[in-house]
Order: C-alpha cells, then sequence, then structure tokens
C-alpha cells in the first residue's frame, strides 16, 4: 500500500456526536440553510438539537449542530459543504 492510499488515522471513535460550530450572518434563511447540508451529511440530524448563540452586536448568528459522525469521510465532507457554503463565514 502507498503512503498515498494509507487510511488516515483518527483518535475518533466512531460512530460519535460530534459538535461543530458554524458561524454567518444573522440572516432569516441562514439556519434553514444549515440544517439542509447537515442533514444531507446527517440524515438522522434532530433540528430541534441546534444551539444559537446571537453576536453581542447581533449582526452574526453562532450555531452549534451535533450530528452523529460515523467516519472520517462523512465529517470531512460536511466540514467541505459547510465551509463552501456562501452564508457561512466560519466552521469549527
Amino acid at each position: 500500500m502507498t503512503e498515498q492510499n494509507k487510511p488516515r488515522e483518527t483518535i475518533i471513535e466512531f460512530p460519535c456526536a460530534f459538535p461543530i460550530k458554524v458561524m454567518g450572518l444573522h440572516e432569516i434563511t441562514f439556519v434553514e440553510a444549515i440544517v439542509a447540508v447537515v442533514q444531507q451529511h446527517d440524515p438522522g440530524f434532530d433540528a430541534a438539537t441546534l444551539e444559537h448563540r446571537p453576536s453581542s452586536s447581533g449582526k452574526y448568528l453562532g450555531l452549534t449542530v451535533t450530528v452523529t459522525a460515523t467516519s472520517q469521510e462523512q465529517l470531512d465532507n460536511l466540514y467541505r459543504a459547510l465551509t463552501s457554503h456562501p452564508q457561512v463565514k466560519y466552521v469549527l
């Protein structure tokens, strides 16, 4: 097996609950857009578990989505989808 094809090692044990913080402008469609992206990668995601934290100025909204992570590939794909979304400013 070449170095390029070697599976990456991870310290995460799957499946697990994995929180992801997402920040964007505090707009009406932001929450719906993030829920839609997350549900594409975790169909069992319950939007009722979403945590909201507006910035002190109210301009931005921080969301914490806790997904059921089943693999590193799933998490990588979700991070790519979130970071490439036009309404998203940061993903942690």
